[in-house]
């Protein structure tokens, strides 16, 4: 396979630095993660103020992504991605060395909405690597770089820690910057340059996505792309349920200490680590149809999974049930986001994957105003009983567009909707 004028050995390297880049810069942006609510607690000046930006805290990140991945996209389809990645690792280098010196709530918020705007770095990094790998690959790819954000998330908040019981918060963020400035410059120097609005991959390509790509314009893409990021929304929807009342209920439904706490929340992250890329190669080579029907499977499991958790009140079952539902949630994002990277013509990569960082970050944020809301009005013991019922609607979802699926692959040819 020649890719951009990279042999096949080239292209696993520069996947492979892509995979230590991503887990730097994202691990930097996890040390301060857990932590920024210590942080204000002792900068805000009343409850509600805190109360507040606790919270707006982590949506504000989560809102300036929203607002413009996908027009860096865009400009990334039109410009390079290697460039958007330098942009939005310097971005956070920048907005994390301000954030080091800001003693102020309201400035803090500001800085992190507009970090979060000027950053977007996954989704550039996810096209850059589509453009250098094959077809085919794309699911084990993203499944790859998830599981590189996945281990810089716990690396990240353990080195975190670290720093915070034996200095000041601003080190966080000084050591953030700099990891970032770091990794921008690694992208500059080890990275080479790709055609913009092209994939380099020539290999054949499987008669399904031809058909696709042959009609499809700006129009068919979408039509093609939005039912997936629907299933992707709610199944990001259902996890981020839990991420508000996550530690109450622990502690509350378990009596259990706060290290149970911490472990039960790694295991999910762990789960997907260890799960990721035996998923990806599982669903390889099979037809849309077909690897919704599959993915249908997965999301049924997740409800029974998360059903489970709702009613047992034994600690050690929940913990191992979140290991097993971070095995599951392996199958979910990478593969989807591989679905919608097949769906989307080589020349849109960069605005339909920034449209799906756009949507996660939306569900994120739905995710967790809906599971804080919820455990308030209904109570902490309710609470994966909510999430089970979204992964029911996520499974409804799911075979009405698989069945889509296959009825527009009897219109393109019916000799092949059999497949779906």
């Amino acid at each position: 396979m020649i890719s951009q004028g990279l042999d096949a050995g080239a292209v696993r390297r520069k996947i492979h630095l892509l995979f230590a880049i991503q887990l730097v810069s994202m691990g930097a942006m996890e040390m301060s993660g857990p932590f920024w609510p210590v942080h204000l607690r002792s900068l805000a000046a009343s409850d509600e103020l805190f109360a507040f930006a606790s919270t707006a805290v982590y949506v504000g990140p989560m809102l300036g992504v929203m607002l413009t991945s996908s027009f860096w996209g865009r400009v990334g389809d039109r410009f390079g991605h290697r460039a958007m990645m330098i942009r939005a690792l310097l971005g956070l280098a920048l907005t994390q060395f301000a954030l080091a010196w800001s003693a102020d709530v309201w400035l803090i918020l500001l800085l992190r909405f507009v970090q979060g705007a000027c950053a977007g770095y996954i989704a550039p990094a996810q096209a850059y690597g589509v453009a250098i790998e094959a077809p085919e690959r794309r699911a084990r790819l993203f499944a790859y770089l998830q599981a590189s954000t996945n281990l810089g998330s716990l690396g990240g908040a353990l080195l975190g820690g670290i720093i915070l019981d034996h200095g000041a918060f601003l080190w966080i963020n000084l050591a953030a910057a700099a990891l970032c400035a770091v990794s921008a410059l690694a992208v500059w120097r080890l990275l080479p340059p790709l055609a913009p609005g092209r994939s380099g991959t020539v290999p054949l390509r499987r008669e399904e996505e031809r058909k696709q790509a042959a009609g499809a314009g700006a129009g068919g893409t979408l039509s093609a792309v939005l039912p997936l990021l629907a299933i992707l929304g709610t199944l990001l929807l259902a996890r981020m349920v839990t991420q508000s009342p996550f530690s109450l209920y622990v502690l509350t439904v378990f009596r259990s200490p706060n290290w149970v706490t911490g472990l039960c929340y790694g295991l999910v992250a762990l789960g997907v680590v260890v799960s990721a890329r035996w998923w990806a190669i599982h669903f390889e080579g099979r037809s849309r149809g077909e690897m919704l029907g599959r993915m249908g499977l997965v999301i049924a499991a997740c409800a029974a999974v998360t059903l489970l958790a709702a009613i047992t009140r034994s600690v050690v079952v929940f913990t191992a049930l979140y290991f097993l539902w971070g095995l599951l949630l392996g199958a979910t994002t990478p593969v989807l986001t591989g679905l919608v990277s097949r769906a989307a013509g080589e020349g849109r990569q960069g605005q339909v994957l920034g449209l799906a960082q756009a949507t996660s970050q939306f569900a994120s944020i739905a995710g967790i105003a809906l599971g804080g809301w919820f455990a308030q009005a209904a109570g902490l013991s309710k609470t994966y009983f909510l999430v089970a019922f979204v992964y029911v609607l996520a499974l409804v979802l799911t075979l009405m567009v698989r069945a889509g699926s296959g009825r527009r692959a009897a219109a393109i040819d019916p000799l092949e909707s059999h497949k779906s």
